[in-house]
């Protein structure tokens, strides 16, 4: 779905008011880390961030296409294993349009609808944004052309600059009149070619904000416009980001930061304070959607959020046992076979390919267009996999011990399982789990029970669904 159309759904309250109305919603961005446990790492963040129900995720594209694959892989599995519309960013650095093609392809063929259309960097090692031969020099070009080439198909996003694009700063940390302006001239015509949505770049002055949103509104730019909020995690970091971007620091921001510089902690506290508070004011004017700037890190984010009672940690749920796939192919689907309630990621990923065989949508896991059997495990916490060992890589003098190992899992004495992905068992099994004991104990070993249900309420805490 496109990320567009979420939030002008969102925008439309139950009682069919307009918008600065509906219901609040929010958004993260991640970045490719470097090393292969820096993605598994990313991968069990992003599950538990996406519990909470976010409108979309996106995930950067590196300068000069250095992430290009990567990026590709992660967004594919952001949609189709994680299951959160995905955004996913694309630049003109050091990309001809054969490469820009095959990103949008490739994206399309996966079921992926959104598109963050940007210039990009400038090239590793160069001050200045070069255009590559065959390739694009603005992120106008790019909203151009894929809106000629595949029409409606992407919602398309582009990035709007609250004190003008970093190029036009001059060296005092301010945009001319002049500069300011013609970047909003150029942001409208971005939106006239087809961009559906804007999101800021980060900002920690929310008056400048929201002036930039007036002004924007002036000129006739009636998209919604995204609020981009990076908290403060690190003194060191935050000046860094803020030096890059050429953002304006407030001298309050200052102030309370240069004290406590050196506690990573009380910085940390501070940059939920801050973002809590901008964020409030933004939503006091009128603006129903926040982008929170992660740089992969979900406490500070999740903070903000909880700060503003948009989540709450305790009332994470689904109304199925898997999350609804975002894949455009398959988004209206909400049957799985039986077999899939304990892998809650990996079904969408595994049955690309269903509709090539007979009956592969109806098979059983024996057929070939369910792959194989240890796809899933790709989305396997590390974590799990060190509990695992723990509890089941233990010694075995007979089957006398195997039969103990089982009851001990039916009892809840261990806390995982070789069989499912869930922490435990469910909580209706605890009806028979001193049944369940005995029987494992007399050598019929279970891993899948069901205690037998009549007539109980479907709001039962236990067996309700």
């Amino acid at each position: 779905m496109k990320v567009i159309d979420k939030i002008r759904e969102a925008a439309v309250c139950a009682d069919g008011e307009g918008a600065g109305s509906g219901k609040v919603v929010f958004s993260f961005e991640f970045f490719p880390p470097k090393t292969e446990d820096g993605v598994d790492n990313l991968f069990e963040r992003m599950d538990r961030m996406v519990a909470h129900n976010p409108n979309f995720c996106d995930i950067t594209w590196g300068a000069g296409g250095s992430t290009a694959d990567l990026t590709l892989d992660i967004a594919n599995k952001m949609q189709n294993m994680i299951c959160v519309e995905t955004m996913m960013h694309l630049t003109c650095t050091n990309m001809p349009v054969e490469k820009i093609d095959h990103a949008l392809t490739t994206i399309k063929s996966n079921g992926i609808q959104n598109v963050l259309a940007l210039r990009g960097d400038p090239p590793h090692g160069q001050d200045k944004f070069v255009q590559v031969e065959g390739g694009f020099a603005c992120a106008l070009d790019l909203v151009k052309h894929i809106r000629a080439k595949y029409g409606d198909y992407f919602g398309i996003t582009v990035a709007g600059y609250p004190e003008a694009h970093p190029d036009v700063i001059g060296p005092d940390g301010m945009a001319t009149l002049e500069a300011y302006q013609n970047d909003l001239a150029y942001l409208k015509r971005k939106v006239d070619a087809g961009a559906d949505l804007i999101v800021t770049q980060l900002f920690y002055d929310t008056d400048i904000f929201l002036k930039f949103v007036n002004d924007c509104r002036q000129i006739g730019i009636s998209c919604p416009i995204v609020p981009g909020i990076m908290p403060i995690n690190n003194y060191k970091g935050f000046l860094r980001m803020t030096g890059f971007c050429k953002t304006k620091i407030p001298p309050e921001i200052m102030a309370a930061l240069e004290p406590i510089k050196d506690n990573e902690e009380a910085v940390r506290n501070y940059g939920i304070h801050l973002g809590t508070e901008m964020c409030k004011k933004i939503l006091a004017n009128g603006i129903r959607t926040l982008h929170l700037y992660t740089l992969n890190m979900e406490k500070s984010a999740l903070a903000i959020l909880m700060n503003l009672g948009l989540i709450e940690e305790t009332k994470v749920s689904r109304s199925l046992p898997w999350r609804r796939p975002t894949n455009v192919f398959r988004v209206k689907e909400d049957v799985r076979p039986i077999f899939w309630a304990n892998r809650p990621k990996s079904y969408i990923t595994r049955t690309m390919g269903w509709e090539h065989y007979p009956r592969g949508r109806w098979s059983d896991s024996q057929s070939p267009s369910y792959g194989a059997l240890t796809d899933y495990q790709f989305m396997r916490p590390r974590a799990r996999d060190k509990k695992l060992k723990e509890e089941w890589t233990v010694p075995l003098s007979g089957i006398e011990d195997v039969c103990e190992q089982f009851k001990k899992l039916c009892l809840g004495k261990l806390r995982s399982s070789p069989w499912s992905e869930l922490d435990g068992l469910q909580p209706e099994t605890r009806i028979i789990n001193e049944h369940l004991g005995k029987i494992n104990l007399k050598g019929f070993l279970t891993i899948n029970s069901q205690p037998a249900v009549n007539a109980e309420r479907s709001d039962s805490p236990s067996v309700g669904k």
